[in-house]
């Protein structure tokens, strides 16, 4: 009913691969909007599931318990120092409404700031700093009071709307669902030395964008700078539903206990998830993987496709990969999909690719051509001529 039905019913998945109930194969690059970037069913992930599931499953944060600490001391090893303390909840979209008080509440201001085109999720705080799309706030609204909208990439906007009445901004680097629109170095930082000024927070959406995905571990190091806080979610579980939110002591300090709270949030199975997909993230250098692919996928995809007519813009970094065309995606998406190819859309016009970092040269090699054949030979509209 929430959801459009993909007309697949997947009934096994491993790697970057799934099957479908009439055994056939597809490659995917949908990935449950980006949450199987490790690949499905990661054997050190599962295994670790197993292992924690044979001791205990459920536990409040109250008591203390083995697993906690050994995903603590792994991340560690992957978290700028700054960052010393963790909060796990179930999803994005929690872990962003919890941020949206803890700024309010550690600054004693309201005012919050985001984008155009930015999309941070659909439980009540985060969808009203969610404008990716008019239908995620239609018949919802009144939203959350004093939240502002700035136009992604403008200087201009975050110099006139964040002032000292300003609780936080809250940035995507790479926008995922409005577009796989990137962020300027000139505005990232910009927005981190205003923040700066007026003594706001700056926080950084990495659900989608960090662990790996971009080339780095995380995709503000892409800018060369530091947020106040940030969130991960999506790949840090492998598979499994959990978000984590980073924080600094000065932030954590002004917090009190009861001020948030969550039935599931870091329970033995979320910490034994993100303990093991953070060692795959290290021992496999899953970021510099997906660097190098990424490299090899928009490096080829600009080649074959950059004469064809319908194509404006092939944009994104690492393994997360957009594909603006001046038509509707809905078309090539099902052609991807019926030749064994899983993608999303993003924004209006944009074809999403997040592939898991095992896909391998054959994987990428499937995907430029069949693009290329989705262009030029079923939709007729191919290359442009070139000059002679």
């Amino acid at each position: 009913m929430l959801y459009e039905d993909r007309g697949l019913d997947i009934v096994y998945a491993e790697g970057q691969y799934v099957w479908d109930s009439a055994g056939r194969k597809y490659l995917d690059m949908h990935t449950g909007h980006g949450v199987a970037f490790l690949g499905h069913r990661h054997p050190h992930i599962v295994k670790n599931l197993a292992e924690q599931m044979g001791k205990i499953i459920t536990l409040s944060t109250s008591f203390k318990t083995r697993v906690r600490e050994e995903m603590l001391n792994v991340l560690s090893k992957i978290v700028p120092k700054n960052f010393e303390y963790v909060y796990l909840l179930n999803s994005g979209s929690e872990a962003v409404d919890f941020v949206l008080k803890i700024c309010r509440k550690t600054t004693k201001r309201k005012k919050i700031v985001y984008f155009t085109k930015a999309f941070h999720g659909r439980t009540f705080g985060a969808l009203s700093i969610t404008s990716s799309s008019p239908k995620y706030r239609e018949g919802f609204e009144p939203l959350l009071p004093e939240t502002y909208e700035a136009r992604f990439n403008s200087i201009e906007d975050i110099d006139k709307i964040v002032d000292n009445n300003t609780a936080c901004v809250i940035l995507e680097v790479i926008q995922g669902e409005g577009g796989v629109n990137v962020a300027s170095e000139d505005f990232v930082k910009f927005v981190r030395k205003k923040t700066l000024e007026v003594d706001a927070l700056m926080v950084v959406d990495e659900i989608q964008t960090g662990f790996g995905r971009t080339g780095y571990i995380w995709s503000f190091e892409h800018y060369g700078i530091l947020p106040d806080i940030f969130i991960a979610g999506k790949a840090i579980g492998g598979g499994f539903p959990v978000s984590v939110i980073f924080l600094p002591h000065t932030v954590v300090s002004k917090l009190e206990q009861g001020d948030h709270g969550s039935t599931y949030g870091g329970n033995p199975l979320a910490c034994a998830a993100v303990k093991a997909a953070t060692e795959v993230l290290i021992n496999e250098n899953v970021h510099l993987q997906a660097k190098a692919k990424g490299e090899e996928l928009f490096a080829k995809l600009r080649e074959k496709l950059k004469d064809v007519r319908i194509v404006k813009e092939i944009r994104g970094r690492g393994l997360m990969i957009g594909i603006d065309l001046k038509i509707k995606p809905g078309e090539i998406i099902k052609y991807l999909q019926d030749v064994g190819i899983i993608v999303l859309k993003a924004g209006n016009t944009v074809v999403r690719l997040l592939p898991p970092y095992l896909i391998n040269r054959d994987d990428i090699e499937f995907v430029v051509s069949t693009f290329e054949q989705c262009f030029s030979q079923k939709y007729g509209i191919g290359h442009a001529s070139r000059p002679a």
